[in-house]
């Protein structure tokens, strides 16, 4: 049975608590907002606008996301973690979640907001090698992560990892170290972006003058197959691929280039199953495959199976085009499950 997942009400602090900008960031375009940190006012009529979506989940977090948030001033965070503390006693709010550096975490400040309800910690990892994070002026080294994770899990915080692809110097094998390395930290989720160039950064620079050249989608999306694949072998879920649409980010005028699509975890999933599928195919039909094919996958599965704008029978039938292929739906297989007959 799957578990439940909580409502996530998202608080934005853009670039806040954060000591520079990395060359990948213009962290107001990927929130769609600008302004300063927002005082309690606003927290609540957030929280109070998205508990009109609750449902019928029984958890509700409230996240700041989008800059540093232990990266703060201690003065800050407290006021912030007061405004959630009132927020939880009022029964509006079960915990708080954050996003953060990994060169923010110590001992010091865990232990200064201890008695809070910060349960959650997402380290914005990015890359677990030195030099791809130095060309991504990104001001923190796989140590700061390795020595973050540890404090995180002292504690008992629940702690996720944020990995970006596509990074100045970082290559598929790079990336696929990375991967094994973060699993290595045994973090209880992943998110994996690839790299958006965005009106504003400093890649936005490199990329005009030619020093830097994006990846393709197509390319994107195959690497962070591995990845996920390699995440998955650890019992690692990834919980998101690629960034969130929003209208901003979806405007050609922020975007600059990029593997951009609004459904890029789609994408992967796609990938995913034409690759199982093609594996057991071959496994059951070594020598000739059949004139019918029938494929059946869970109904959650059956537009992952087809790919996007059908892209996967499409390939499908572009290797076997002597067979047709017909996709049925069965409730009683795993989302994963793919049956051939």
């Amino acid at each position: 049975m799957r578990s439940e997942k909580p409502l996530v009400i998202p608080i934005f602090i853009p670039h806040s608590g954060c000591p520079h900008q990395c060359a990948f960031c213009n962290q107001s375009i990927i929130t769609s907002q600008s302004h300063p940190l927002p005082d309690a006012d606003f927290i609540e009529k957030e929280v109070n606008r998205f508990l009109e979506f609750k449902g019928k989940r029984r958890q509700v977090q409230l996240a700041f996301f989008g800059g540093n948030f232990l990266g703060l001033p201690q003065e800050k965070i407290v006021d912030l973690l007061e405004c959630a503390k009132q927020l939880v006693n009022e029964g509006k709010i079960d915990d708080v979640r954050c996003s953060t550096r990994p060169d923010t975490i110590s001992e010091s400040i865990l232990g200064a907001i201890k008695n809070y309800d910060l349960t959650t910690v997402e380290l914005g990892v990015q890359s677990m090698d030195n030099r791809v994070l130095a060309q991504a002026r990104r001001g923190h080294t796989r140590e700061d992560t390795k020595n973050a994770a540890g404090i995180l899990k002292a504690y008992g915080i629940h702690t996720g990892m944020q990995m970006m692809v596509g990074l100045p110097g970082d290559t598929f094998r790079t990336a696929l170290e990375t991967a094994e390395a973060i699993c290595r930290l045994k973090p209880d989720f992943m998110r994996i972006y690839p790299l958006i160039v965005l009106e504003g950064s400093v890649m936005t620079r490199w990329y005009r003058q030619g020093r830097y050249i994006p990846m393709e989608l197509s390319e994107s999306v195959t690497l962070v197959k591995e990845l996920y694949k390699i995440f998955n072998q650890h019992k690692i879920p990834v919980i998101r691929m690629g960034l969130q649409a929003s209208d901003l980010l979806q405007d050609p005028q922020s975007m600059v280039a990029g593997p951009w699509h609004p459904a890029f975890g789609h994408l992967v999933f796609s990938e995913l199953f034409l690759d199982r599928t093609l594996d057991e195919i071959e496994k059951k039909y070594p020598m000739t495959v059949p004139e019918q094919l029938i494929l059946t996958v869970h109904p959650a599965s059956h537009s992952r199976l087809r790919g996007d704008k059908n892209h996967n029978m499409k390939i499908l039938q572009s290797k076997y085009p002597r067979s047709n292929f017909t996709v049925k739906t069965d409730s009683r297989l795993g989302r994963e499950t793919i049956i051939i007959s």
